[in-house]
Order: C-alpha cells, then sequence, then structure tokens
C-alpha cells in the first residue's frame, strides 16, 4: 500500500509581507480573455474568482493591463484581457474582490504591459511561436509579428504602474504583483536579446534592471514595499525571450539581490515549463527559446528579506515536499485552478486533480461572444466532494 502523502504543509498559514494567508495553495495570474464585451470586468468574472476563492490561500488576478495597448485591442493578443485604468474598470474590480474576500481569500492584482506587441525598450519584434503539441486550432495559437515601436522615456511607463497601482488600490486589492515575466515589459527591459538600448536602461545588467526596479519602488511608494510582489520567470521561453545561461544567471543573480532588499511581499520564480517555451518558428529554423535551468536552486539563496514562492506545473505530491523541506514557503498553480475551482479543498482532501483543461476555451470560447457562450471552459468545471476547509 503506497503511503499516504502529508499535505499539510501546505495548509499551514503563511504571513507575506502584511498579509496573512490562511493557507500556500496559492492561484497564479490566468489570463482567461473574458472581458467582454469591452475590457472592463463583468459579472462572470466575479463568479469564477469567487468559485477559486472558496479554498484559495491567494488569488493573485489575471494579468490587468495599466493602459490602452495600441489604437485599439486588434493589435494584441489578448482583445478582452481587462484592465484597471478607468472607472468602470475599477468599479468592477471592486466586485470581485469584494466576492474574493467574502469566501475568505486575499488578492493581489497583477499589473502587466505587454511590452514589444506595442512598444518596447528596443525596436525589435518578438518572433512567431507555435503551441504545436495541442491539436486543432486552440484559441491562441500563433504571435503575430508586429515592429514595436522604442520607448523614449521608459518613467513615463513606470508611470503608469504608478497609476495602476493606485487604482488597484481604490478597486479593493489587498497588494499588487508585478508581472515580471514571460517576455513582457519588465521581462523586456532585462533580456538582452529584446533590449539593445545604450543608453541608462539598457547595455550592462546593472541598466538592464533599472526599469524593473523604478517599477518596484514606485508601486512600493503606493502600497508599502510589505504589499508588493514580482513574477519571475528567469528560464524564458515565451514571446521569444531567453539569454544564454551564463548571462541569465549573472543577470537574474543581481536583479533578485536588488529586488530583495526592498523587502517586498513576496518573489515568486516560475520554473521552466514546456507550455511557456512555444517553437520558434524563423525561415530556416523551428526551435524552443528557453534556458531550462534550476531557478530555485539557483537564485532561491538571495531571497532573504522578501518570501520566496514558486510556481511551473508542480504536482500537490512535490509543493509538499518541497515546502516541509524550506525551499519555498508556498506554491501557485495555474492550469490546475482553471479546471479544478476547489483546488485547494482537492489537496487537503486527496481527491484527485485530473480533471483535463478544454485548451480550446482556455483563452476564451472561440464558438461564441456572448456570457453564457463564455462559461465554457470558464465557470463550469466540476467542484468534488469535499468539506470546508
Amino acid at each position: 500500500m503506497a503511503a499516504k502523502i502529508d499535505f499539510s504543509p501546505l495548509f499551514q498559514p503563511l504571513q507575506i509581507g502584511a498579509v496573512t494567508l490562511r493557507n500556500r495553495v496559492l492561484m497564479s495570474a490566468l489570463t482567461r480573455n473574458r472581458a467582454l464585451p469591452t475590457n472592463v470586468p463583468n459579472d462572470l468574472m466575479v463568479e469564477y474568482y469567487r468559485q477559486r476563492a472558496e479554498s484559495a490561500g491567494l488569488i493573485v488576478s489575471e494579468g490587468i493591463l495599466i493602459c490602452q495597448q495600441g489604437a485599439t485591442f486588434a493589435r494584441t493578443e489578448w482583445p478582452h484581457a481587462p484592465g484597471i485604468w478607468n472607472q468602470d474598470q475599477i468599479v468592477g474590480w471592486k466586485k470581485i474582490n469584494d466576492a474574493i474576500h467574502e469566501a475568505g481569500s486575499q488578492s493581489f492584482a497583477q499589473i502587466w504591459h505587454l511590452g514589444r506587441p506595442v512598444y518596447g525598450p528596443s525596436a525589435i519584434a518578438a518572433r512567431g511561436g507555435k503551441f504545436r503539441f495541442l491539436p486543432g486550432t486552440p484559441g491562441y495559437v500563433t504571435l503575430i509579428l508586429v515592429q514595436p515601436t522604442e520607448i523614449d522615456d521608459p518613467m513615463k511607463l513606470v508611470a503608469l504602474y504608478k497609476q495602476a497601482a493606485i487604482n488597484a488600490k481604490e478597486a479593493g486589492f489587498d497588494g499588487v504583483e508585478v508581472h515580471g515575466a514571460n517576455g513582457y515589459l519588465v521581462h523586456e527591459f532585462l533580456d538582452s536579446g529584446s533590449n539593445l538600448r545604450m543608453d541608462s536602461w539598457g547595455g550592462s545588467i546593472e541598466n538592464r534592471s533599472r526599469f524593473g526596479l523604478e517599477v518596484l519602488n514606485a508601486v512600493s511608494e503606493v502600497w508599502g514595499p510589505d504589499r508588493v510582489g514580482i513574477k519571475l520567470s528567469p528560464a524564458g521561453g515565451y514571446n521569444d525571450m531567453g539569454m544564454p545561461l551564463e548571462e541569465t544567471l549573472e543577470t537574474y543573480n543581481y536583479f533578485i539581490a536588488q529586488v530583495d532588499k526592498l523587502g517586498l511581499a513576496y518573489i515568486v520564480l516560475q520554473r521552466y515549463t514546456q507550455f511557456l517555451d512555444p517553437i520558434i518558428d524563423g525561415l530556416k529554423q523551428s526551435k524552443r527559446r528557453a534556458i531550462d535551468h534550476d531557478v530555485i536552486g539557483a537564485y532561491g539563496h538571495l531571497v532573504k528579506k522578501s518570501t520566496l514562492l514558486s510556481n511551473g506545473s508542480f504536482t500537490p505530491e512535490e509543493a509538499a515536499q518541497t515546502v516541509s523541506e524550506g525551499k519555498v514557503v508556498g506554491v501557485f498553480w495555474g492550469q490546475l485552478w482553471v479546471s479544478h475551482p476547489d483546488l485547494a479543498k482537492r489537496i487537503q482532501n486527496g481527491k484527485a486533480t485530473d480533471t483535463p483543461i478544454d485548451l480550446h476555451t482556455l483563452y476564451g470560447n472561440t464558438a461564441g461572444t456572448t456570457l453564457d457562450d463564455q462559461r465554457v471552459g470558464y465557470t463550469d468545471y466540476p467542484f468534488a466532494e469535499c468539506p470546508s476547509l
């Protein structure tokens, strides 16, 4: 008979900065592309978050756009992602946060700028990629090659992050997470492949790190650093990101050490996952981009003043062991929360977490545009028979 897995390490309270969490089964940001008919959070999104807040220790919102990205959303891969730059959006998020808090969870807003699909540190487009292991034509398949405009003054963008942080506070969040991963704007400044600037925002590791540190300082002025987190993906891959291993190690050793000095609520290190490393399409190449390495082992020792969290295809068993060994103090899940709205209850009660995701509806139901259409693959996944936490 197999030994019973001890999941109790995941169900101890956790203090991250100024926020107390009831457990360590955390929900990561999950762009679901459901803010229809506009980019204002709607009642269906309230239902989605309420379902998962019944058991999650912390809910990090899907990526929230800090400003209109381009003249229209036709230029973005996420035409129905929610924003937080106007009052209607703030009111929509307030409804969601009220539901999360009523269910007993806490919420951080992941503030997000797409970067080079519109404008970036340098005028270098991201090469397109395909998730080749997916059958058929599921939702988001191929990046559109768009030549970005080089940002003239990065401090203008820093100001937008700060305003988004102010708006997130008005919307009732408990803190903010800066999206510094997956090839979006903060990540683009860090990576020498997407940042070819020769001014004070590029070139050296210190200069490439400047933008992310300026953003963190700006949002910390609004919230205090103990209610600010950052998500990083040193292994790269997504959105055509990735430096040679030695340069990756040097860059992230410096950047994470500097971030930790701020004493943030948390730093989350995203492990390598193939799903976020699509094959790059080129005239004479077809390859993955990521530099796969042990991100917890490589950088975890640098996190001393902040709280170290991780995500990236953990099994519940692996997460419990990683927390019990003190390598991290909590674990985020993404896709498991999509198809298991009661994930934490399932883990605590030893229930199966094998409900498959419908990849064709992961980023919106392309078969229809009504709210009822969008429930499919969003709020209609089954719950298990579990007692309350």
